[in-house]
């Protein structure tokens, strides 16, 4: 009796497990780096958000530091 290539019964078991297996580990691996570009995408955009009120604060300080009056 013929076993097949990997020694089973029904050699399109053993094919169609591994298209499952494959299948299952890219499907893993999409979920994974969408995860990541989720969270870079998210933390950029909080740095940015960050970025902009540092640079608000900065140029509030400059502006009340140049309306200063120095008497003498």
């Amino acid at each position: 009796m013929y076993k097949g290539l990997l020694g089973l019964r029904n050699p399109g078991a053993a094919v169609n497990s591994s298209i499952v297996l494959v299948s299952a580990v890219l499907a893993s691996l999409a979920v994974g780096v969408l995860t990541a570009y989720s969270i870079c995408f998210s933390m950029f955009r909080l740095f940015r958000i960050h970025a902009r009120q540092v640079a608000a604060e900065r140029q509030e300080r400059s502006m009340v530091g140049s309306n200063r009056v120095v008497e003498g």
